[in-house]
């Protein structure tokens, strides 16, 4: 349940050490859901590093209520955290793709439950984006009544359209530091530029290590094995007890 009394749905993967202190609690994308098969490879993906809470955002999936597109389901992640610490796990991190990778950001940003460390994955930095193909289709859902319609034949249950603009990530993600934050953007993202990835991490005033990777599209679907299990090692390095680790920029 989240905090404004939303149901939700999801999964706990237990990792495959059967012991760890470490749960990585993870933001599906727009019109996802933890059913889908390529967000459940990623998941299981993190299970060989760590504990996995991962619910169906609001609006998605078995999930109650509607999809606020980013806005509202900073409570469902934070459910997810609460829910991990309730677990039992020691560092709880958040992991967030696409919408995920807002919300993951803006959680972060504005809740008081910060995780020990965030990991932003084909985040946008700003609302409004329609510089894409792909990112004007995702507007004609939001806003045209038929497009409304087809969001729902795809599972996604739309609440009204905002009535103020929440804070965006870019304006968010300087009050993430000291958490630690990975920013990890694909250089042929069809969503959204690699420019978003860069404005996030330069907003983030020298707080975040930057990934731009060759080759890599949009969020889940794009997803390595061995580029999971990198993002999983960064995040379980950065929140080991007792070890510091200089900020890089992979670009």
């Amino acid at each position: 349940m989240s905090h404004d009394a939303v149901r939700l749905h999801g999964v706990h993967v237990r990792s495959t050490p059967s012991v760890t202190d470490l749960a990585f609690v993870v933001g599906h994308g727009f019109t996802n859901h933890v059913r889908k098969p390529f967000v459940s490879r990623v998941l299981h993906r993190f299970a060989r590093h760590g504990g996995v809470v991962a619910l169906d955002f609001r609006g998605h999936g078995r999930s109650g209520g509607r999809s606020s597109v980013g806005d509202d389901e900073i409570h469902d992640l934070a459910a997810g955290v609460s829910l991990a610490r309730d677990l039992g796990y020691r560092r709880v991190v958040t992991v967030g793709f696409s919408m995920g990778a807002s919300v993951a950001l803006r959680h972060a940003g504005l809740h008081d439950d910060k995780p020990d460390a965030v990991a932003a994955v084909s985040a946008p930095s700003r609302w409004w984006v329609r510089d894409t193909v792909a990112m004007r289709r995702v507007h004609w859902l939001l806003e045209q009544p038929h497009g409304r319609l087809a969001a729902r034949a795809l599972g996604v249950r739309l609440g009204p359209p905002w009535r103020s603009t929440p804070e965006s990530p870019l304006e968010v993600v300087h009050r993430i530091t000291p958490t630690p934050l990975l920013i990890v953007h694909g250089e042929q993202d069809h969503y959204f530029d690699p420019a978003h990835a860069v404005a996030l991490h330069r907003a983030a005033g020298g707080g975040a290590e930057l990934w731009l990777e060759p080759g890599v599209r949009h969020a889940e679907s794009s997803m390595t094995p061995a580029l999971v299990d990198r993002i999983a090692t960064w995040l379980d390095e950065r929140t080991a007890p007792h070890t510091t680790h200089p900020t890089e920029d992979r670009r």
